[in-house]
């Protein structure tokens, strides 16, 4: 998977000279993706959502979502990665 988004990127910011564009992008996805995982601790926090195993995921959003949550981390991962190689394309 790693090697598919190298090239994948490279081809992206390279050939087609999208690099600030894309950095907005991973920028705004970053966000996204972040405040997604800090609602859902948020609402479990509160009491707002139900929660019976404390993992800070609301059951229903577990239910339905469970691998956005499951791969939290290598999700952040991939996408801090495609940030640094896109700033690096813009700045450098």
């Amino acid at each position: 998977m790693f090697i598919f988004f190298f090239v994948f990127s490279s081809i992206i910011f390279k050939s087609f000279k999208m690099g600030y564009e894309a950095l907005v992008v991973l920028i705004f996805i970053a966000c996204l993706f972040g405040g997604v995982y800090w609602y859902a601790g948020y609402s479990t926090r509160s009491g707002g959502a139900v929660d019976e195993n404390q993992n800070f995921i609301p059951d229903s959003w577990e239910k339905n979502f469970g691998w956005f949550f499951s791969g939290k981390g290598i999700i952040m991962l991939i996408v801090g990665i495609g940030i640094g190689y896109a700033l690096a394309n813009v700045v450098g």
